[in-house]
């Protein structure tokens, strides 16, 4: 479970240093736009006050997601001490949980998530944006549900038995 807590601390860290750094630090929240690699990458400045693509942003919805994020948090932390997981399961949930709680923060402080990542490519115009925390809740999610589990050798070699 260190490697949870390791890998969930310097996700946090990062996803709060880069919201620092990009919003404040270069006043972002002034500016709105800065276009460091158009299209490729633009720094662009989103309060999402919903989930994924402010989904849900109309209604006041704060302190719901912090309790969905805090519960979602902690079933995944119960669910690894229960259960075990390999080394990379375990870095999968920090990543889950780090940027979750990255997510929660930003609520707590600002009532919204701070998104400033916005990325094009080849003629497709990306509307939305997104931050650290929200891709490392993504690969923390993926890496979940699609790592082999601890006792994966042995459940192939029952069922070849």
């Amino acid at each position: 479970m260190r490697l949870v807590f390791w890998a969930g601390f310097w996700t946090f860290l990062l996803d709060q240093a880069t919201k620092y750094a990009i919003v404040h630090w270069l006043d972002l929240m002034t500016r709105q736009r800065i276009e460091v690699f158009p299209p490729f990458l633009v720094f662009q400045m989103a309060w999402n006050r919903g989930v994924n693509f402010g989904l849900g942003a109309a209604a006041d919805m704060r302190w719901v997601l912090i309790g969905v994020a805090l519960a979602i948090s902690v079933g995944v932390l119960v669910w690894l001490w229960r259960s075990g997981g390999t080394k990379w399961m375990y870095i999968a949930a920090g990543l889950l949980v780090g940027g979750a709680l990255g997510n929660v923060v930003d609520r707590v402080l600002y009532g919204a998530v701070a998104d400033f990542l916005n990325m094009s490519c080849c003629g497709f115009s990306n509307p939305y944006a997104f931050n650290i925390a929200d891709i490392a809740i993504f690969a923390g999610a993926i890496g979940l549900a699609f790592l082999p589990g601890p006792d994966a050798g042995q459940t192939k070699a029952r069922k070849g038995a």
